[in-house]
């Protein structure tokens, strides 16, 4: 319901800037906001996935589009998000549109190396790791 409300605010904003609302935006909209897409890649092969026509390029611009009126914002270019599922695994992304996928224990060997490089860990474990 909530996506439904977010698609239709987005969809009145793009018709504000005098985008037409073709089939193919239609469903990248859809797969922006229902999927979890870390690059336009992602969204171009969702897409293809559904037998969508569409270019990379018609992805790309309707990223630049969302992205200028302030849906998206592709300037957090490195983070690190705890999926939904219980944080049993965690999301890297990079800024060259790459992520990685780390389970809980991989996550805590990545933090451990990390801390030990800077002298934190002298004779510790990491224990757990848990979202903000």
């Amino acid at each position: 319901m909530q996506q439904e409300m977010q698609k239709e605010q987005i969809i009145e904003e793009l018709k504000k800037m005098g985008c037409r609302i073709t089939k193919q935006r239609a469903v990248l909209l859809d797969i922006i906001l229902k999927e979890d897409c870390s690059c336009c890649k992602e969204i171009y092969y969702e897409a293809k996935s559904r037998q969508l026509n569409v270019g990379i390029a018609t992805v790309y611009r309707m990223v630049n589009t969302l992205e200028q009126i302030g849906v998206i914002d592709r300037k957090k270019m490195y983070q690190v998000e705890c999926s939904e599922k219980q944080c049993e695994k965690f999301i890297v992304k990079m800024d060259d549109g790459t992520s990685y996928c780390l389970s809980k224990n991989k996550m805590n060997d990545v933090l451990s190396e990390g801390l030990k490089s800077i002298g934190l860990m002298e004779g510790k474990k990491v224990q757990e790791v848990l979202p903000e």
